[in-house]
């Protein structure tokens, strides 16, 4: 995904391990997604054993996923150590089965088939290598295993991208992938029967600052790397907020658009293929096949 801004990740651990305190009361808009995306469990005939919170926060989802699935294992894996700190004090008197990781996306500390389960919440947006780490996801999930992912849209935050383009050329708010983008990455990754739908939520706010501090709280600022690019000027500031208030609404307030993709797909029999960004292909079979399988020489090549 070449068009995609490439992220600090280094920026992205340090911002959200010192939003860390707060952000379980300031995430709003996180745990209605969080809610919206554990729905999509409901009515589902499975039961994991092994289950994965990728990108954890302070442990809320973990909690509740524990909750769902009693008898599971459930590892709540977070990029920012102090997350993972505050993601202990939910475990509860159910911390026997809530084991905490320090952990990337982009090279999970997982070995290959061991995860019925991975669920995350609103982090893939986190990620410029959508593909590569996809293909690591489902590399860690086990044949017939389920993944389920909630990302932001490229209409989210609309009104602040106008708000900033009204004052210079300079990006100021992430890029997000579509929908479309997403599904083909999962086919690509070689997930079968994906299934994705859309939401739009408004959240509001009484002043375009009161949008920027909720983001602060949460370490959800810019986080991409721009080579020369300055600090932003109160000057600046102030015409962005200007901007921002053409968007007032009638009742006196002002909103932010976040466009929510959610995906569930589910992980493939063993030996179909995951396509690597490269262009290659990438198939594995358990060591435990090796020696069974009867060879059909009508369908050797």
């Amino acid at each position: 995904m070449k068009d995609v801004a490439v992220f600090d990740r280094r920026r992205i651990r340090r911002r959200f391990g010192r939003a860390a305190d707060e952000y379980a009361d300031r995430a709003r808009l996180q745990a209605e997604v969080a809610g919206r995306l554990l729905e999509r469990l409901d009515g589902l005939r499975f039961e994991p054993t092994t289950v994965v919170d990728l990108g954890c926060g302070p442990g809320l989802q973990a909690r509740a996923l524990t909750e769902r699935f009693g008898k599971a294992q459930v590892l709540a894996m977070d990029l920012a150590l102090p997350m993972l700190v505050r993601a202990r004090r939910q475990a509860g008197w159910r911390g026997r089965r809530f084991a905490r990781v320090a952990g990337d996306a982009h090279a999970l500390p997982l070995a290959r088939s061991s995860v019925d389960l991975i669920y995350s919440n609103l982090m893939l947006q986190w990620s410029d290598d959508l593909p590569a780490v996809l293909n690591g996801l489902r590399r860690v999930l086990k044949p017939g295993g389920l993944l389920l992912i909630s990302t932001f849209g490229p209409d989210t935050l609309s009104e602040l991208r106008q708000a900033w383009a009204a004052v210079d050329d300079a990006e100021h708010v992430s890029r997000f992938t579509d929908v479309q983008t997403v599904g083909d990455c999962l086919v690509r990754a070689g997930f079968s029967e994906p299934v994705l739908d859309t939401d739009w939520i408004t959240t509001t706010y009484s002043q375009p600052r009161g949008l920027l501090d909720e983001l602060r709280a949460i370490g959800a600022t810019d986080a991409m790397r721009r080579p020369g690019a300055g600090l932003t000027t109160p000057a600046r500031l102030r015409g962005m907020l200007a901007a921002y208030e053409t968007h007032r609404r009638p009742d006196g307030l002002v909103p932010a658009t976040w466009e929510v993709v959610y995906a569930s797909a589910w992980a493939p029999d063993p030996g179909t293929p995951i396509r690597s960004i490269h262009g290659g292909e990438e198939a594995s079979v358990p060591i435990e096949a090796i020696g069974r399988r009867r060879r059909d020489p009508e369908s050797s090549r």
